[in-house]
């Protein structure tokens, strides 16, 4: 009964999520573009859009690291059983965090110092 209310109430809720989003990043650009705003507001949207940016990388590489490790798991089933999969699952996820720590940190000095 719950499901057959809470699965539609998430995905129309998902929907207009994000259609408001795409809406406020349309609109963010076009005054942008027309010059509506001042240089301090404009540097603020530019680096929202950088981080943004590195946000997607960073889960990109994590869900690549967890998606590796299943693979691994999937291949070499003797080899791990749950607990190795899952403890596979967070290394992985691990390293891809400490990766983009590293990509960020780079980025962010770029940005300070005006190499974007």
């Amino acid at each position: 009964m719950l499901n057959e209310v809470l699965i539609p109430a998430i995905i129309f809720g998902s929907i207009v999520a994000i259609v408001k989003i795409v809406g406020d990043i349309r609109t963010r650009h076009r005054l942008i573009e027309k010059g509506m705003v001042d240089e301090k507001v404009k540097h603020l949207f530019l680096q929202s859009a950088e981080l943004q940016r590195l946000s997607s990388l960073k889960w990109g590489m994590v869900f690549v690291g967890i998606g590796a490790a299943l693979l691994i798991s999937y291949i070499l089933p003797d080899a791990f059983d749950e607990g190795g999969t899952a403890g596979l699952m967070f290394l992985f996820a691990g390293i891809a965090f400490l990766i983009y720590y590293g990509i960020a940190q780079k980025s962010y000095r770029n940005h300070k110092n005006g190499d974007l």
